[in-house]
Formats: structure tokens, sequence, C-alpha cells
């Protein structure tokens, strides 16, 4: 948990105060800042306010990481056909609740060498309200589902819509986890139009880029076919996530 970002607000709106000789309005002022900063610090996983998130790979080589949310689901099967195709890896952030309901897929997952993480075990709407028991158990009981479906572990963690708290982040220290976020976030769950996706994640494209997309619908798997094409052309290789957090080992066969 980064509690300099509060020090140093908290320094700076005392300051201002003083300055200003206590003001009614500047107080007003103060706290309209403070609490717009920790809403803005909670949604944006790429400021690290709360926690220290992992969001690209600091490389000079033209590579990237492609990482899926929310599943296994089923379209993954498609996804998983398409990647063995390019013969590229990725990185599947997996919901407990739906490794229950597809485990075959789950393992498929494994079995063709992509890596996975951990996406809590109901990626719950009210996530960012939950207290840290709760998120403690969210993160550990995937863990276990993860385990006993698909005999592995894993030290990776992606909040689900990239919302980070202190008891988010509480959580992750608790469970030994690393955050991953990401640098380039497709939309792809609210966006309808495959081009605006496409273009959205192309534009934004960096050396050391992880895109974020979901492995949940038949828009996500077209814009995927016309992404791989993209790179090929542009002679972008892929990275897996556990290679830059843990370049030794992050998985481990049980």
């Amino acid at each position: 948990m980064r509690y300099y970002n509060f020090i140093l607000l908290y320094l700076f709106c005392n300051i201002f105060i003083y300055a200003f000789q206590g003001s009614f309005w500047v107080y007003v002022f103060c706290f309209l800042m403070f609490s717009a900063s920790v809403v803005w610090g909670s949604f944006d996983i790429g400021l690290g306010y709360f926690v220290n998130s992992t969001t690209h790979k600091r490389t000079k080589s033209k590579e990237i990481a492609l990482t899926f949310d929310d599943g296994p689901t089923e379209c993954t099967p498609e996804f998983l056909d398409l990647l063995k195709e390019h013969d590229i890896k990725a990185t599947f952030f997996c919901i407990g609740k739906q490794i229950e309901k597809y485990p075959e897929t789950f393992r498929r997952i494994i079995e063709e060498g992509h890596t996975v993480g951990n996406h809590t075990l109901s990626h719950a709407a009210n996530t960012g309200f939950l207290s840290a028991s709760k998120m403690i158990m969210e993160i550990e009981k995937c863990d276990d589902i993860m385990l006993k479906t698909g005999n592995i572990t894993t030290g990776l963690y992606r909040p689900p819509f990239g919302v980070t708290n202190p008891n988010i982040a509480l959580a992750i220290e608790k469970t030994g986890k690393k955050s991953i976020g990401w640098n380039v976030r497709s939309l792809d769950t609210i966006t309808e139009d495959e081009k605006k996706i496409y273009r959205k994640i192309t534009k934004g494209l960096h050396k050391g880029s992880i895109i974020l997309l979901h492995d949940t619908s038949e828009k996500t798997y077209r814009v995927l076919t016309n992404l791989l094409v993209f790179l090929k052309n542009e002679k972008y290789s892929t990275f897996t996530v556990d290679e830059i957090v843990f370049p030794d080992t992050v998985q481990r066969l049980k």
C-alpha cells in the first residue's frame, strides 16, 4: 500500500489551508480534492495508488502480452484454437466459479502452456466495497478451485475491474499475490464496434505492453483474429506475464 500518496496530499492540504488562513471553502476544496484523488486512484490501476501493479514490461524489443479476463467460458476453446494456430501463449485470469463451470477448458488452458492467474472466486460487482477478510476469502477460494481442478497454483492476481483500495491491498499482501494490471485496455466488454476495439488496441500498443481482453464473446474473438495478423505483420513477439513477474517460476504442478 502506498501510504506516501496520503502523506503528500495531507501535507499539501495543510500548507494550502495555512496559506489561506483556514478559509471554509479552502477546507471544502481540499476535501473534494482528496476524495477525487482516492476515487481516481481506486479505479486507475496504472497509478499504483494503493497497490504496486505490474502494467507493462520494460523492454526495447517489440513484444507484448495478451491477457484474458473472466473465463473460462463457452467461447474460450475458440480463443485457444486461434492461439494454438498462431503458436502464441497468453495469460488467462480465471474466475473460480467459471472454472467450476468449465473445468475441462481450464485444464486445456494449462495443458497448452498458457499461464493462469487468480481473478477471484466470483468477480463480485461490489468488489470495491468488500472487507479485507472477504477479499482474502475470494482469492483463497479461487486458489483452492485452481488446485483442485488443474493441480496448479499461481502467484498472479488481477483485481476485478482493476479496482484497488486498502482492503484489496491488504488481501493481496496476505495471500502473497502479485497484482497485474495493463497499459492497453481494449474496453471490449462495453464497446460494440469491433473496429473501434481493434483501433484502440493497435494505437495504444508500445514495446512491452500488457493488453487487457476478455475471452467471453465472439466479438472479441474476431478482434483477436485481426490483432494476431497485425502483430505478425508488425513483427511483434509475445510473452506471458509470469515471465516478468516470476522469471524463475510462478506456476507449480503439485
